[in-house]
């Protein structure tokens, strides 16, 4: 129910240890039936950043709220302070930010192991390690990338990129979505 794509893992390939590989594989063989978004829970993070649905950016200085189209998520990205002592299970893990410049880098952790990234499968421990970098290119797009840390599925730190850009419909706004399973 996805259209193709050429992919945004660098390398084209997620280098999962045994382990990782097997459960990989388990939860493509279940997805129907295992994965989180077919039972309407929150997608997690980053896989919430690359659906299919609007979502809208709201900056203080000291917050950064998204709020997302898909079953009204939101996602708050605190910055300049410390994760809280973990671990923490979060759908959406605990997000921190800071500026370099033009580029927010986003420091995400505190998962609760029923991330997946995608229809296919690949998901996250609750001991993956996100950093996430939001490069403004032009006031229409973003050049997002994750890097991902995850010891206890991945031999190595791997990382996914891809263009985020700005709905430009007349009216543009979010709107509900609700999911049913």
């Amino acid at each position: 129910a996805m259209p193709g794509g050429r992919g945004v893992v660098e390398g084209s390939e997620i280098p999962y240890n045994a382990a990782g590989l097997a459960k990989k594989r388990e939860n493509f063989a279940n997805r129907a039936k295992t994965d989180p978004e077919s039972k309407c829970f929150l997608p997690g993070v980053p896989r919430i950043m690359y659906m299919p649905f609007p979502f809208q950016i709201v900056q203080t200085p000291r917050q950064i709220s998204m709020l997302f189209e898909y079953v009204h998520a939101t996602r708050n990205i605190f910055m300049d302070t410390p994760h809280p002592k973990g671990p923490i299970d979060w759908w959406m893990g605990d997000s921190r930010g800071r500026w370099e410049r033009d580029t927010l880098i986003v420091d995400v952790v505190h998962f609760n192991g029923e991330t997946w990234l995608d229809r296919a499968g690949n998901f996250l421990s609750p001991t993956a390690h996100l950093v996430e970098r939001y490069t403004f290119m032009t006031p229409d797009h973003i050049t997002y990338e994750i890097t991902v840390e995850d010891p206890a599925i991945f031999t190595r730190p791997w990382k996914m990129s891809m263009p985020l850009y700005r709905r430009k419909e007349a009216a543009a706004q979010i709107l509900d979505f609700e999911c049913y399973t």
